[in-house]
């Protein structure tokens, strides 16, 4: 959305070459939400300053402060600090949502609890009806999980709003304008069927393609449910940018 010849743009830092927006840059920009892919695994920089409308942190196979081998992951906590700081609207996905929790004062541990992989029955929690994000959506959705890292202690003031059976701390909010979630809404199923079967077997998990299968037949409704959550997130940062944006006389 074009306001006094300013475009409303997500900043969106991605940390693996499997790792993308996926369907949410297509969800985002049909609402009027220009995206901006920063691929910082490859040694793009990262801006010193959060100016972008929003700010969106894609996962990846580190912890929030694995900067040996991520090194630019101090320069995203610091985008993140400065988002909550600012209430800058963000939203966190799996490595993000972590990295959310932990510059935010929560807690973070690699190889903690039962591993999830695959399409998981996820639980709305009473918080969800009053959230901006997630309010009147299903209250079992499923989404796409694929972690063994996990949160283990929200920060305090956090909105609870999400849990799954093995992974309390689903998805979260910071504030007025900072979201966090474990799992993977961007992703659809077909993404599984490139998943490293040996990490699936070392972990206990179905094979690629049984996971495929049991995505896909969830995938109407969580194509449903995560669209919803994408375009309320850019209706808010566009209605943002509008209130915000120099009036031309």
């Amino acid at each position: 959305m074009s306001i006094a010849g300013v475009m409303a743009t997500a900043l969106v830092v991605q940390h693996d070459s499997g790792g993308g927006p996926g369907r949410w840059k297509a969800w985002l920009t049909e609402r009027g939400l220009a995206v901006h892919v920063v691929r910082a695994y490859e040694g793009a920089p990262l801006p010193d300053r959060l100016e972008y409308s929003a700010l969106i942190v894609l996962g990846g196979a580190y912890l929030p402060d694995d900067d040996v081998r991520a090194p630019w992951l101090p320069a995203t906590r610091a985008l993140v600090r400065q988002a909550v700081t600012e209430e800058t609207p963000m939203f966190g996905i799996c490595l993000g949502g972590q990295m959310l929790a932990h510059v935010a004062g929560g807690e973070v541990r690699g190889n903690h609890g039962p591993p999830e992989f695959g399409s998981t029955r996820l639980s709305l929690r009473p918080e969800a009806a009053g959230d901006p994000l997630f309010h009147g959506l299903p209250a079992h959705p499923p989404a796409i999980e694929n972690h063994v890292d996990a949160i283990t202690a929200l920060p305090a003031g956090a909105h609870w709003l999400v849990r799954s059976e093995r992974c309390p701390y689903q998805g979260f909010r910071i504030g007025s304008a900072a979201w966090g979630v474990q799992f993977h809404p961007e992703t659809t199923a077909e993404r599984i069927c490139g998943w490293n079967r040996d990490r699936l077997n070392r972990n206990g998990a179905p094979a690629p393609e049984t996971l495929h299968a049991l995505a896909l037949r969830d995938e109407p409704t969580a194509t449903d449910t995560w669209r919803t959550v994408a375009h309320r997130f850019a209706d808010m940062v566009t209605t943002r940018a509008r209130s915000t944006a120099p009036r031309v006389l």
